[in-house]
């Protein structure tokens, strides 16, 4: 009987198939089922042999939506996205009713530009909290970074421009939201090319959107493979930047999305 109270089965009501390995999917949403934009849930399947199998994913959608939405990548012989891939609209999904993580900008104290620093399916925490409207009238400056393979898969590229004009969103985000494109394995398509890590390293990311990163104004959170964020926090480790902690206010937050 408490097992059943820690879940609530859901319904599938959206799927788009960004690429053969990349793809959104939206579900129902329990009514108490609450989070902070940057958190993640845990979504669960059922096996064949009747069990379930559980994996974390961060939350795209706003806070206040009626849905949930999640952004997946296929993992070759993954025992939860070979099922997940299959999903149609219609299927039952469990979402865990507690939220988690720390990828949340009430990490933070002061701090002038906010920095979303992704890779892949890492991009998936920074669309939620581009819906908070807190974080628009907290910061001057919210510099949204998201390194892909190729242009394919540099996906939610509507989404992210249609905050520029969107009726509730355009007054906060005009001049205010920097969105900064990245390839690694092409050379058309995007803003700058190269590796996160390398565009950190040789200053050409914070030359692009000519704003500096150092202690004083520069919050950054951090989301994607786990190489990318360990290399970003050494590197800007080196300028003195540190994690923030409870009780501890630092300059970066950071999860690693698999």
């Amino acid at each position: 009987m408490a097992k059943e109270t820690k879940y609530t089965l859901e319904k599938v009501t959206y799927v788009k198939k960004w690429t053969d390995h990349l793809f959104s999917f939206r579900t129902t949403r329990y009514e108490g089922f609450k989070f902070i934009p940057g958190q993640f849930a845990r979504l669960g399947i059922n096996k064949e042999d009747g069990s379930i199998v559980w994996r974390a994913y961060s939350i795209v959608s706003a806070d206040y939506d009626e849905e949930l939405e999640f952004y997946s990548i296929v993992v070759p012989d993954g025992e939860f996205t070979q099922r997940l891939k299959n999903l149609k609209i219609g299927d039952d999904i469990y979402v865990d009713k507690t939220n988690y993580g720390l990828l949340t900008t009430d990490r933070f104290e002061n701090g002038k530009h906010l920095w979303l620093l992704s890779t892949g399916t890492g991009l998936a925490p920074f669309i939620s909290i581009l819906f908070d409207f807190h974080i628009w009238e907290q910061y001057e400056k919210i510099i949204l970074v998201h390194c892909a393979r190729n242009k394919e898969e540099l996906a939610y590229q509507d989404l992210i421009n249609n905050f520029y004009t969107h009726e509730f969103y355009a007054d906060f985000v005009n001049n205010k939201l920097i969105y900064v494109k990245i390839l690694t394995r092409e050379n058309n398509g995007a803003d700058l090319y190269g590796r996160i890590t390398e565009l950190l390293k040789n200053k050409k990311l914070e030359e692009f959107v000519n704003i500096p990163i150092n202690v004083e104004d520069s919050r950054l959170m951090i989301c994607g493979n786990p190489q990318m964020v360990d290399d970003t926090r050494k590197i800007l480790g080196e300028r003195d930047l540190v994690i923030s902690r409870r009780g501890k206010p630092g300059n970066m937050a950071v999860e690693n999305y698999w």
